[in-house]
């Protein structure tokens, strides 16, 4: 019988399409996360998600809003974990730590704490960065070179789980008879002397429920994979078809067995950006929206801080390799696409009509594609935003959705799925209320109550680390 997917949700409390926040009744306001981090906590928890994950990002300015808006202000992923430890029950709580810039005696102390308060429902998401701005935020003058910080990213792992094994499971023995609390055998020093990290222990937290807390890592170069093939038990991909999901995966398998430990010990994980409605339709005039909503280069734009230059016709142009001369560089964003200038995008703008007429329903007049329907007419406006702003959309009602899930299952692509919304906390509960049942039902994932008092390890479906 094949395994249910490992399903979770990659929370952005702006949502995770940069127009997302300005739908109606979206949530907008960094300083009330907490309301919608508990929302958010209930509803996964209802629906029986296997966990909540938290990425971050150590700095801020003005691109964000354009680019990133979610990235402008967020709660320290430790301290979201921590904070919905004592409001969910069931639920994992994933973390993200950048090894670049965090101690790992600290790292290691907060983690094994999360799983101690939660009775084993702690994970953690390791980074290395990617963002310059951090270095000065950090003391630091420059952000490290590629192979220096996944140098420090191995020693780090070694030094999380030396110290979570500074304590063995049966150390604690709390004889109040004999006056004996501890067997000093079963408690050890870390002794980690490496290039980059360096670590003495033992650790002043009781040995986590799970042992070793469950590690995610995701990346694309060389040195990222390597170090989630073979020493995560989650690596994360960021494949935009079925045909790369595949063969990511298979590679991140390879490279674990190469690496002597068993493929069947990784999971892959993909990011997957559904939105959802009761209909296809439905859900085309919600990508619809989010599309005209993204801030494009008119009128006042251009003079913001840091506006992209990428937003414009011109720009989208450039892009298909539309002849310097050609007039329609300088069409009007809201002025609907024609036939014969659907013919001068080349192959790639073919591409994006086909895929705009997938996701959102928008048709070009006279011209037939696939999966266009009787839905607005396609602009230039569409165009831009959909080619400035790309994302992993899966488009439908719950049927739709599944059939996506079930097919990169069964195709062999990802063993579960990163649920992103565009926005909240409408789209995370169309997704939980109409997808999740769906799945359910094809039994895509397991009922809500079936891992009742699982740890994050076992609802997973990993196994504890063993040193190859």
């Amino acid at each position: 019988m094949t395994e249910p997917l490992i399903v979770g949700a990659m929370v952005r409390t702006l949502g995770a399409y940069p127009s997302g926040w300005r739908q109606p009744g979206a949530h907008r306001d960094p300083a009330a996360d907490a309301d919608i981090l508990r929302h958010i906590a209930r509803e996964g928890e209802d629906a029986g998600l296997d966990y909540l994950f938290f990425g971050d990002w150590l700095a801020t300015g003005p691109d964000l809003e354009f680019r990133d808006p979610y990235l402008l202000a967020r709660i320290d992923p430790v301290s979201a974990v921590l904070f919905l430890a004592g409001i969910t029950s069931r639920i994992g709580l994933i973390a993200t730590v950048n090894t670049t810039y965090a101690d790992p005696y600290t790292t290691a102390r907060s983690l094994a704490s999360l799983d101690v308060l939660t009775r084993g429902r702690a994970g953690i998401n390791l980074v290395t960065g990617a963002e310059p701005r951090a270095a000065g935020n950090h003391g630091r003058d420059a952000h490290a070179d590629n192979e220096t910080r996944y140098d420090r990213a191995e020693e780090f792992v070694e030094a999380l789980r030396r110290l979570w094994d500074s304590w063995d499971e049966d150390a604690w023995i709390a004889d109040a008879d004999r006056g004996v609390l501890i067997d000093p055998e079963g408690l050890r020093a870390a002794d980690l002397h490496g290039a980059q990290v360096r670590v003495t222990g033992p650790l002043n937290v009781a040995r986590p429920p799970q042992g070793r807390i469950p590690i995610v890592h995701a990346g694309t170069s060389t040195r990222s994979r390597a170090l989630a093939a073979t020493e995560a038990d989650l690596a994360l991909t960021a494949a935009p078809t079925l045909a790369d999901g595949i063969a990511t995966r298979r590679l991140l398998r390879d490279i674990a067995a190469e690496a002597g430990r068993s493929p069947d010990a990784l999971k892959v994980i993909a990011p997957v950006l559904p939105v959802v409605a009761d209909t296809d339709a439905a859900a085309h005039r919600i990508v619809e929206r989010l599309l005209a909503l993204v801030p494009l280069a008119e009128g006042h734009q251009p003079s913001r801080t840091a506006f992209p230059p990428n937003r414009t016709v011109a720009a989208l142009a450039d892009a298909l390799d539309v002849a310097a001369d050609d007039p329609l560089r300088a069409v009007a964003f809201d002025a609907p696409v024609t036939a014969a200038e659907a013919a001068r995008l080349g192959e790639r703008g073919a591409a994006l009509i086909e895929r705009l007429a997938r996701i959102a329903g928008l048709h070009v007049s006279g011209l037939h594609v696939s999966g266009s329907g009787r839905g607005e007419p396609l602009t230039w406006r569409h165009l831009v935003a959909a080619h400035a702003v790309p994302a992993a959309f899966v488009v439908g009602d719950a049927r739709t959705i599944a059939d996506h899930f079930e097919t990169w299952r069964d195709e062999g692509a990802a063993d579960g799925f990163n649920v992103l919304s565009a926005f909240q906390p409408a789209q995370f509960e169309a997704f939980t209320r109409l997808a999740v049942p769906e799945l359910r039902r094809r039994g895509l994932v397991r009922d809500a109550g079936e891992r009742e008092g699982a740890t994050l390890r076992d609802r997973l479906g990993i196994s504890s680390y063993v040193d190859a």
